[in-house]
């Protein structure tokens, strides 16, 4: 991966609402079954709304009524899980790449 793209990478990373994101499971007349990223930890009582703030919510991977978001393969929740984790974890990786390139130009130049 060249440095350019890892640049447009952290700027992508930079750009987003800050981490950490949670996968929250929320339900009520306007959106059952929403599963959610959330800026929020999900408290495990699929709250409805008014009694969750929209302005957390990233994200959704699944609104069963209305379909307005929905996947084929019906993976919402691993799909949610992977775009909160992605947004730790691609930074970090960002970063490792970067620290071997040092340890190996390190040991090149050694």
């Amino acid at each position: 991966m060249r440095e350019d793209e890892l640049e447009e990478i952290e700027e992508l990373c930079s750009a987003a609402t800050p981490g950490p994101w949670f996968v929250r499971t929320l339900d009520d007349s306007h959106a059952m079954n929403l599963v959610a990223v959330s800026t929020a930890p999900d408290s495990g009582h699929a709250e409805r709304w008014p009694d969750f703030d929209h302005r957390e919510i990233i994200a959704a991977t699944l609104v069963q009524y209305p379909r307005y978001v929905d996947s084929g393969d019906e993976r919402w929740d691993e799909n949610a899980a992977f775009i909160a984790m992605a947004r730790e974890a691609i930074p970090r990786l960002v970063e490792e790449i970067r620290r071997l390139r040092n340890v190996s130009a390190d040991k090149g130049s050694g």
